[in-house]
């Protein structure tokens, strides 16, 4: 074999994203693109703020000196300054620019957080419906993923089992807030719990264990609601991101990690995410990208735009029989499926043209994803569609 087997066993269950995103372009070949009705991948259909664009432009007609070398490994000094003052807004006390590294996105910042903590064998919980890459994140770096369910009516935390599936072997929990695929944001309560939860499992096992939060969807917020500032709750934190979503930059690979000044070690966690991105290969994340998110750590896409999608979907599907719990975020519906087998379900929506992604690759056969990131026209003219599948699945509205 001229690969690697273990990845040759990962290619062939690897990432149902991509097999239905791919299906997507041999069906518009056949029937064309008007007529194919694509929710399968998180890629946004916004364009980013009118911020973007006019730093972009000040980028270029005022270059800086020097501002395509080599800089720290890092990150330019300036934007972790400006993405500290932000977290320091958030968690109510001082984060510093020495705790913050720019990444090429939040996979980047994921793996480069992995290196720098786990030892061969070691435990990381990923809560399901999880991101099907967290488990290939995890092996990158001799981890053990270890699989919890959330509660399976409301994908909210359930931290009996969380608390079940800590062992002596853990060494990291992956959260995600608001949730792909779910949508659900996790209370400030809950973070609070499970806080309390960590610190009793790091004395009974007198290891230090991590709560990763995962949070390129922060920003993308419905009804009102806000996303809880994990530094707040947990001591043992670290978040990942990436401005992949928030302002609509998904192939600039730019987000950052950032440590909670008040985790213990946090001095030598750092010396160690800054090592491990040069030596994974990142090196350092885009400097001209680094240059032009520095001044917009607060500006966002419209919101208003994705929660109207949200709710046009919510309100025709549940009309007619799909049940779902309705996300407070990001930019995902998962409802039940109405088949016993979400990937017959998802075979059955392709011959109406409407292409998903089955629950099974999120860790939860039973359930579809939906991505509404997409033209509002298209969730519209794909409704009919949906109204024929569902009357054919047995759904009566």
């Amino acid at each position: 074999m001229p690969i690697a087997t273990k990845i040759a066993g990962y290619i062939s269950r690897s990432s149902w994203i991509r097999k239905m995103f791919e299906e997507g372009e041999r069906l518009r070949r056949i029937h064309g693109a008007e007529n194919v009705f694509d929710f399968t991948i998180g890629n946004p259909d916004v364009e980013p703020p009118p911020e973007f664009q006019e730093e972009f432009r000040r980028l270029a007609a005022h270059p800086v000196p020097g501002m395509h070398r080599y800089m720290s490994n890092a990150g330019y000094q300036e934007t972790r300054a400006a993405v500290a003052e932000v977290l320091t807004e958030a968690a109510g006390f001082g984060v510093g620019a020495e705790h913050v590294v720019m990444t090429c996105g939040a996979g980047g910042a994921l793996n480069v957080v992995l290196k720098t903590i786990l030892n061969p064998g070691e435990e990381v919980i990923i809560l399901t419906p999880y991101f099907v890459e967290y488990k290939f994140y995890i092996d990158n770096h001799g981890g053990v993923p270890v699989e919890v369910w959330t509660d399976r009516t409301t994908f909210q935390l359930d931290l009996d089992a969380i608390g079940a599936a800590i062992t002596r072997k853990t060494r990291a929990i992956i959260i995600c807030s608001p949730n792909n695929p779910t949508g659900v944001i996790y209370p400030a309560e809950s973070l609070e719990a499970l806080g309390r939860l960590v610190a009793a499992k790091e004395r009974e096992f007198d290891r230090q264990i991590y709560v990763i939060s995962d949070e390129p969807y922060a920003r993308i917020a419905y009804d009102g609601k806000h996303v809880p500032n994990i530094f707040r709750y947990v001591k043992s934190s670290v978040i990942v991101t990436s401005h992949s979503k928030d302002l609509a930059l998904p192939g600039e690979r730019i987000g950052y990690l950032a440590a909670n000044p008040r985790s213990r070690n946090v001095e030598q966690f750092m010396e160690g995410a800054i090592f491990s991105n040069r030596v994974l290969g990142f090196v350092n994340a885009p400097a001209l990208m680094q240059r032009l998110v520095t001044k917009l750590q607060r500006a966002s896409v419209d919101i208003g735009e994705y929660q109207a999608k949200r709710d046009l979907f919510c309100d025709n599907l549940t009309a007619m029989g799909f049940e779902l719990v309705k996300p407070d975020g990001a930019f995902y519906l998962f409802p039940k499926s109405p088949m016993a087998d979400d990937v017959e379900f998802v075979k059955l929506a392709q011959k109406h043209l409407i292409l998903l992604v089955p629950g099974a690759g999120f860790g939860a056969p039973g359930f579809f994803r939906i991505a509404y990131c997409v033209d509002r026209g298209m969730i519209e003219r794909s409704l009919p569609a949906w109204r024929a599948l569902a009357a054919e699945a047995g759904l009566k509205g």
